[in-house]
């Protein structure tokens, strides 16, 4: 498993951390995900994640745009879920 390299000033560099695939339990997008910390998560959408997300759906449909969404509340859900069971790893400093 990589372990984030951390620069000089000791901040994870998320380009060598070890993202894990995390699927929508709403709209089964799937998303590649690391988290730095319990507060601290980052998450890589592909462009077909975007078009599965139910919720960037509704809230494009309203006007949006999917660029400018920053979150979607169900998939935050499914991560949060996913750490807790012990699919996701929080990864140490």
């Amino acid at each position: 498993m990589t372990r984030p390299i951390h620069y000089q000033g000791g901040w994870p560099d998320e380009r060598h951390a070890d993202y894990q695939r995390v699927e929508c339990e709403r709209c089964a997008a799937a998303v590649e995900v690391a988290k730095f910390s319990v507060q601290q998560t980052s998450v890589q959408w592909s462009p077909a994640s975007v078009r599965a997300c139910a919720e960037f759906a509704a809230r494009a449909a309203a006007g949006e745009q999917s660029a400018l969404i920053d979150t979607c509340a169900s998939l935050r859900d499914s991560i949060d879920r996913a750490v807790r069971q012990g699919r996701l790893e929080v990864l140490p400093p």
